[in-house]
C-alpha cells in the first residue's frame, strides 16, 4: 500500500451497516465491488472457510496476491471472479525465461480455467516505479503471447501502480507520472492500450488524511462533504478519491496514452493502528461510501459516467504486515467476526 497526497476535517457518524441489499453485498456484486484476499498471518482460517465466507456475504470479486493452491482449490466452481498477481519476486526470472513463465501458467492457471473466471492476471504490485519496474513491460508481452495462443482473450493482463508512481497529483489536472515511473510505464501503457487492458492503481485517502490532518478534510477523505472541495479547471471535487483517481487519468493523458480505463485494486480505511484517526466507525463510513460511490455509476469529474471497479483492501487484519494501521484494515477479524459492521447479515 502506497499513499498519495492531495488535499482534505468534519465529523462523522457510523453507519451501522455498509449497504442493505438482497445478499448483502448484493450492490457491490452486480457493480464491481470486490475484496482483497490477504494471506500475511499466521492465524488465517484456512483457504476453504475463507471462501465460503466470501461466498456467505455475495463477494463475487477477489483478488489474490499469491497463487496459493489452497486457495485456488477452494475457489474452483464458486463463481467468484479472481485477479491473480504474480509475485514480485517472480519478475526477473519470468522477463529472462519465456519458459519459466509459461510452467508458471501451466501450474497456477490452466488447471483451473473451466472452474475459475480470471479477469486479470496482474503483473506485479507497486514494483512501478522501484528496482522490478522495468521487468513488467516484458512479462506483460510474454504472458499475453500465452494467453494469444491459448484464444484466452477474455483474460486481462495488467499491473498495478502505487500513488508514488505520481510525482504531482495536486491539483488532479496536473497528475504526472514521476520520471523512473515513465520510464517504465512507457512500454506498459502502449500494451494496455493496445489490449484493451486496464491499469490498476491503489488509491487510500486515509493516507493523505493522516499526512496532514490540519489540512487534509476528514469529509473529503470519507466521501462525506456535501460541497465541492477543491476546484480544479472546470472539474470540482466533493471527494479525495475522485480527485486520486482522476492525477492518474491526468498522468496517463499527459503521457500521451489517454483511453486506458483504471481498476482500482486496492482501497479501504484502518480501524486502529493511528488513535482517532483510525477507528472502527471511520473505517466503516470510509468503505460504506467507497461501495455506494463505485456502485452508483458516476465515475469521477474528468471521466463522469465510467464503470470504475474496486476492490477493498482486505478480507482479514494480518498480523505478519508492519505493526500499527498496517495490520488493520481488515473487514473481518482472524476468526471470521467482523471488526465492524459490513455486511447488513452474517
Amino acid at each position: 500500500m502506497a499513499a498519495t497526497l492531495v488535499v482534505v476535517l468534519s465529523q462523522l457518524s457510523l453507519l451501522s451497516t455498509i449497504f442493505i441489499i438482497t445478499n448483502q453485498f448484493g450492490a457491490a456484486k452486480a457493480t464491481d465491488i470486490g475484496v482483497n484476499y490477504g494471506m500475511l498471518g499466521n492465524n488465517l482460517p484456512p483457504a476453504a472457510e475463507v471462501i465460503n465466507l466470501y461466498k456467505k456475504n455475495g463477494v463475487s470479486k477477489l483478488r489474490l496476491f499469491d497463487p496459493d493452491p489452497a486457495a485456488l482449490a477452494a475457489l474452483k466452481g464458486s463463481k467468484i471472479e479472481v485477479a491473480l498477481d504474480l509475485k514480485n519476486q517472480d519478475l526477473p526470472i519470468f522477463a529472462s525465461s519465456p519458459p519459466a513463465l509459461q510452467q508458471w501458467f501451466a501450474q497456477n492457471v490452466e488447471p483451473y480455467l473451466n472452474d475459475i473466471d480470471f479477469p486479470y492476471l496482474v503483473v506485479g504490485n507497486e514494483v512501478i516505479p522501484g528496482d522490478l519496474g522495468h521487468y513488467v513491460w516484458p512479462v506483460m508481452m510474454s504472458l499475453q503471447n500465452i494467453l494469444d495462443t491459448k484464444n484466452l482473450h477474455g483474460i486481462k493482463v495488467t499491473t498495478t501502480l502505487p500513488g508514488t508512481a505520481l510525482s504531482t497529483s495536486y491539483p488532479p489536472s496536473l497528475g504526472q507520472f514521476s520520471a523512473q515511473a515513465a520510464a517504465d510505464l512507457k512500454g506498459v501503457l502502449s500494451f494496455l492500450s493496445s489490449q484493451g487492458s486496464p491499469l490498476m492503481i491503489n488509491v487510500y485517502p486515509y493516507f493523505a488524511y493522516a499526512s496532514d490532518p490540519a489540512h487534509v478534510r476528514l469529509d473529503y477523505a470519507q466521501f462525506t462533504a456535501t460541497e465541492v472541495v477543491v476546484q480544479d479547471g472546470p472539474y470540482g471535487y466533493k471527494n479525495l478519491f475522485d480527485a486520486m483517481v482522476d492525477s492518474f487519468v491526468a498522468a496517463m493523458e499527459s503521457a500521451g496514452v489517454p483511453d486506458v480505463e483504471l481498476v482500482v485494486s486496492e482501497s479501504g480505511w484502518p480501524s486502529a493502528g493511528n488513535g482517532e484517526l483510525t477507528t472502527q466507525a471511520l473505517a466503516s463510513t470510509y468503505n460504506t461510501n467507497f461501495i455506494k460511490h463505485v456502485s452508483s455509476g458516476v465515475g469521477t469529474p474528468r471521466r463522469p459516467n465510467k464503470r470504475l471497479e474496486g476492490y477493498i483492501f482486505a478480507m482479514f487484519n494480518e498480523n505478519l504486515k508492519s505493526p500499527g494501521v498496517e495490520q488493520n484494515f481488515g473487514l473481518f477479524y482472524p476468526d471470521m467476526t467482523p471488526v465492524y459492521p459490513v455486511f447488513s447479515q452474517l
